[in-house]
């Protein structure tokens, strides 16, 4: 779920180069189908199924979906995401209840549905897309830091249940990546008043490789990058002097340098046309803001 664009476009379109046969859902249809010609020309086999992962019918018709076309399931991927950024009190009420829909409630929905369908397999890998937020919270972030926060402790307490349970071969994952450059940043509600931006963004190819690898050999929780895993070490050892440093390094980022741009709620209600690749140019665009942002102080 979440295939259209980012990180679960690079994962569908990267299974299909291992001839998967790869179920693709989300809002837009028309970027389904690009990325199920992507698989099938990659070799590997395609089904489109739009959905909306808020919807928990929407959610168990893309199980049965999958049943009736491939007879079993190894890996749910629950990917689909959206963010909002700002100060908690300025963002309407009614986008952050609808971002806990999509990115907690929708995960629950759909975690509840691969579990279940593992359980009478007897196997199976859920992989849910978490964040280092789920570990480190970050400001302007609150809503959204929240949502990941609950995805982590979801998957701990499921993969504890399974144990206690005797179900020795399924397994939970939650990936913790940092920032990467997708189109998540343009499809984020944004009210901080500047363009969406974060410090040292990596290249999404990072985050498809570990979730394909996580496919493979699941572990509880997979923290991707550098920064993500140096970030989770130092908020277990010094939690609050982490949050501190990582908030002030968001307000510098975000509130300080970011140009003006207008509010916008995104993609939390309805899909947007752009923002249809895995990598969306997000860092191209801060290097030439802050080429800007010199020229402007140095007239002054």
């Amino acid at each position: 779920m979440g295939a259209s664009s980012g990180f679960g476009r690079g994962v569908a379109e990267r299974l299909g180069e291992y001839k998967a046969n790869v179920v693709l859902a989300a809002r837009r249809t028309d970027l389904l189908e690009e990325v199920a010609a992507k698989v099938r020309t990659n070799g590997g086999t395609a089904l489109v199924v739009t959905m909306d992962i808020s919807k928990p019918e929407d959610v168990q018709r893309l199980k049965d979906s999958a049943l009736k076309q491939f007879g079993d399931i190894d890996v749910w991927i629950n990917m689909a995401g959206v963010g909002a950024i700002g100060r908690f009190w300025e963002i309407p009420i009614e986008e952050q209840a609808q971002i806990v829909d999509i990115n907690l409630k929708g995960f629950i929905y759909g975690s509840h549905a691969a579990i279940n369908q593992f359980t009478k397999q007897g196997y199976g890998v859920l992989i849910n897309m978490g964040s280092i937020e789920s570990e480190n919270p970050l400001a302007y972030h609150a809503s959204y830091a929240a949502t990941k926060g609950g995805v982590l402790n979801l998957g701990e307490a499921i993969n504890q249940e399974l144990r206690l349970n005797g179900h020795k071969n399924i397994k939970v994952v939650t990936v913790e990546p940092w920032a990467f450059d997708t189109p998540f940043w343009r499809h984020a509600a944004n009210y901080s008043g500047g363009t969406p931006r974060m410090a040292a963004m990596d290249n999404p190819d990072k985050v498809v490789n570990a979730v394909i690898w996580s496919s493979l050999h699941p572990r509880k929780e997979l923290a991707v990058a550098t920064k993500a895993k140096l970030t989770r070490f130092s908020h277990h050892l010094f939690p609050h002097t982490t949050e501190r440093m990582s908030a002030n390094i968001v307000h510098k980022y975000q509130i300080k340098t970011a140009p003006p741009t207008p509010p916008t709620s995104g993609s939390v209600f309805k899909p947007m046309e752009s923002g249809r690749g895995v990598d969306d140019g997000v860092r191209a665009r801060m290097k030439v803001e802050k080429k800007q942002l010199k020229m402007q102080k140095k007239q002054k």
